[in-house]
């Protein structure tokens, strides 16, 4: 499997596991298990813009700021978009983290099992067996349109240039 140090954690280098993805490039399909434990693939998405936002962790305060910022973003950006919050938290913990932070517009979903998106699309941390913080547009016929690998996990994305990405491809 490819190794790539291209990011931090708390300033030490940490390895990605899997192929570094581009933009243009055919998304890589995945499965994942939504927080009632279905499998969910990128299939299930088809017809809608993705805005796939990666987080190692709800449970820590970066994490928990992106998911309620693209949460509150959600309703501004139409029906034909829909926003996946991937990491490798357990679908109770999602759940429950949903239920207490008033998450309703973000789909959370679970990689904890066969780590299958992290691998495919080259954010599974080694080291930690976590997923490396990350957004990646998909448009309506599954074309990567926006990449953005935070290079240290404690940063936030640049959620505007996320958004305008975003609203950009669908003009």
């Amino acid at each position: 499997m490819e190794k790539r140090q291209v990011t931090k954690m708390g300033g030490n280098s940490i390895t990605l596991l899997g192929p570094e993805p581009s933009v243009g490039d055919k998304a890589p399909d995945f499965t994942v298990l939504d927080t009632d434990l279905m499998p969910k693939s990128l299939e299930d998405y088809e017809g809608k813009y993705k805005l796939i936002s990666v987080v190692p962790s709800l449970d820590t305060g970066v994490c928990d700021r992106q998911t309620r910022k693209f949460n509150e973003m959600a309703s501004s950006l139409g029906d034909d978009v829909v926003i996946l919050t991937i990491s490798m938290d357990l679908p109770f913990a999602q759940k429950r983290w949903c239920g207490a932070a008033g998450v309703d517009r973000v789909v959370t979903l679970s990689d904890h099992k066969d780590a299958d998106f992290g691998t495919a699309y080259g954010v599974l941390i080694e080291e930690l067996r976590l997923l490396n913080r990350s957004i990646f547009i998909v448009d309506k016929a599954d074309t990567i349109r926006y990449i953005e690998l935070v290079k240290e996990n404690h940063d936030h994305p640049d959620y505007d240039a996320a958004v305008a990405a975003l609203k950009k491809i669908r003009e």
